[in-house]
């Protein structure tokens, strides 16, 4: 760390999800997608909540503008709800066909992005609009094309 850069005092993002068909939710995210379960806990009345290791957590802020460009790149018009899910894969035409077969609605096949990803759009369990997404060049590669840096080179 700089002297420009504090130590991160946020250790982890958890995103909680509300899924009417618990079953089905952790059928869905845990088996087919593949994410490995860290914990799960029951309590009073059948409350269940199971925790889901998604690997590396980010927080991905957009504006109106950005949300309205990601949704015509991946589909192609506007279907986005406020907050989308998105998980990054090795192989993004395998994982949305698994995806496919276990449940979920495709919205959009595996689409090249500008910004060199295969992104793919699904309605999954939960009531979640997910993008599975995988990446086809570097960070350095794609830090090079027009429009790519951090908040902080636009801040000068």
């Amino acid at each position: 760390m700089t002297a420009e850069q504090p130590a991160p005092v946020v250790r982890q993002l958890r995103l909680v999800v509300e899924a009417e068909d618990y079953e089905a939710a952790v059928a869905f995210f845990r088996d087919a997608l593949g994410l490995p379960e860290e914990a799960a806990f029951s309590g009073d009345g059948d409350a269940r909540v199971v925790i889901l290791d998604a690997g590396r957590a980010t927080l991905e802020i957009a504006n109106p503008a950005q949300k309205r460009m990601i949704d015509e790149v991946e589909v192609g018009r506007q279907v986005a709800p406020r907050i989308r899910v998105a998980f990054e894969v090795d192989d993004a035409r395998t994982t949305t066909a698994r995806l496919v077969a276990a449940g979920a609605a495709e919205i959009a096949p595996p689409t090249l992005t500008p910004w060199q990803s295969l992104n793919s759009r699904l309605d999954a369990p939960a009531d979640l609009q997910i993008t599975v997404f995988e990446e086809l060049s570097t960070p350095e590669e794609r830090a090079g094309l027009d429009g790519f840096g951090t908040g902080r080179d636009a801040d000068g």
